[in-house]
């Protein structure tokens, strides 16, 4: 199934944010987890935290540029995607959620962006 010209960016955006978090020391754990709560675009590893990372990018910051286009509604898709991939970990690991937003090209790694009881 071909992809849509608005999935090509999303997965461009996934690619420049992936390639920006290995240069910083982070390791890919896995992409694009999918759940019936929710999807996780990037499950990193940063020494012994687990890093969950929602990327957004937007090239019009006239309504708030990326981080700000994550909704009360998307953080709670994200929260409880964790949580479910959190299930099958045994100890469970320290871990966060971050956000890399690529706003006009600038990429901006907002780490532990979304705090919740996980």
């Amino acid at each position: 199934m071909a992809r849509t010209e608005l999935q090509d960016i999303g997965h461009e955006g996934e690619e420049r944010a992936l390639a920006y978090l290995q240069q910083q020391g982070l390791t890919l754990v896995e992409r694009n987890f999918l759940c019936k709560v929710g999807e996780l675009d990037l499950i990193m590893r940063d020494g012994p935290s687990l890093v969950f990372v929602e990327v957004r990018e937007r090239n019009n910051p006239l309504y708030g540029g990326a981080a700000a286009s994550i909704s009360p509604a998307k953080k709670r898709r994200i929260v409880r995607a964790a949580q479910f991939y959190l299930l099958r970990c045994k100890p469970l690991p320290p871990c966060r959620i971050d956000i890399v937003a690529i706003d006009g090209g600038r990429i901006n790694w907002l780490r532990n962006a979304i705090i919740d009881q996980m």
